[in-house]
């Protein structure tokens, strides 16, 4: 059997390793990867590649830097190159890029079969563009593959119990991604305060509104006066928060520049909360068992609100030092939410099955 996976971003090669090392174990699988550049970074080097032990990709479509038409569209004429030269019987699609749609686009219209990994989240939030990427790609795919009960619940009330599509619940692979990379945490080459609160923001609601964003870094500011926030920048939000005036005290708020993974996984081994706008480090927090704020007005991870290990705040200052001094998070991380670690075994199988 023959995979081709398709990724375009940092996490998903991340992502996609979990996979491809479920499928080494199997002899009759053999996985294509493709890179379409989506999100170029200078530092995706061979260092990268051989510090997170991930495949290299057999093809790099170096798409990048466009709007969402011209990227998908470009990357939907080339991936399609691809897969007709390979002939694959699968192609392999994860979460909700441009990258994600362009994939099963391209093998929906060539009637090969689309696997999607992370299916049936919704944000329920049609002006984010990863909205429209993932559900476009679970109703033209052959098998989704659900991270959560509540994935699964999402599409049951699309009607896709009446399609001829796969629905399993396969449990989330950055489970199996945390565990794994656990053991090889590497500590940031900066000094770091005894006890911090892990702080990023990068989406653009947060980071392009700036009422939003003077509303989170006041927050930041005042949490930071009881217990340092560490932030790892993007630059582009520095250059805004710049051009702005906006004077950060860098006595409560511990600038850093962006990190790798494995600096992240350490940051989060030892910070003592998290306080994001992503979707992905919701997760890690509770994977790394640590309480977490939500920097957003809605979350595709509603199970950890509802077990009360997140809280959604929104950008409103008052809200989010209330919530930081005040709330009672649930520290019993006992709960089996995400499948365990055993989430790319699971894919590997059912893909060998069908």
């Amino acid at each position: 059997m023959k995979v081709i996976t398709v990724v375009g971003a940092r996490p998903q090669f991340i992502k996609a390793a979990a996979v491809s090392r479920a499928f080494l174990k199997y002899a009759d699988i053999q996985e294509v990867i493709i890179h379409t550049g989506q999100h170029f970074d200078a530092n995706m080097s061979d260092i990268f590649f051989d510090e997170m032990e991930i495949p290299r990709p057999h093809y790099n479509l170096a798409i990048n830097g466009l709007g969402h038409g011209a990227m998908t569209g470009q990357m939907l004429e080339k991936i399609e190159q691809v897969i007709l030269d390979e002939k694959p019987d699968w192609v392999l699609v994860y979460g909700d890029t441009n990258s994600t749609l362009a994939g099963a686009l391209a093998a929906a219209k060539l009637h090969i079969k689309i696997a999607h990994v992370e299916a049936g989240l919704r944000s329920f939030n049609m002006r984010m563009p990863e909205e429209i990427n993932r559900i476009l790609t679970d109703r033209i795919a052959s098998i989704l593959f659900c991270p959560t009960d509540t994935a699964i619940d999402n599409l049951r009330k699309e009607g896709f119990d009446n399609l001829p599509i796969t629905v399993l619940k396969s449990g989330d692979v950055m489970q199996d991604v945390a565990i794994f990379y656990a053991e090889k945490s590497r500590k940031p080459a900066l000094d770091l305060p005894a006890d911090f609160v892990l702080a990023t923001i990068h989406r653009a609601e947060n980071t392009d509104d700036l009422t939003r964003l003077k509303a989170i870094l006041d927050s930041f500011d005042e949490i930071g006066s009881q217990r340092t926030v560490v932030l790892p920048l993007h630059p582009r939000t520095s250059k805004i928060i710049e051009k702005q005036g906006y004077k950060i005290n860098t006595n409560h708020i511990h600038i850093i520049e962006p990190i790798g993974y494995l600096e992240m996984v350490f940051l989060l081994q030892h910070c003592a909360m998290v306080m994001t706008d992503s979707g992905g480090l919701q997760k890690e927090a509770f994977f790394f068992q640590k309480p977490c704020i939500t920097l957003r007005d809605e979350t595709e991870w509603v199970e950890l609100v509802e077990n009360y290990y997140n809280v959604l705040v929104g950008a409103d200052k008052q809200k989010i030092v209330s919530t930081y001094f005040n709330h009672k998070f649930n520290l019993d991380f006992s709960s089996n939410l995400y499948g365990g670690g055993k989430a790319a075994d699971q894919i590997a199988e059912a893909l060998l099955s069908l």
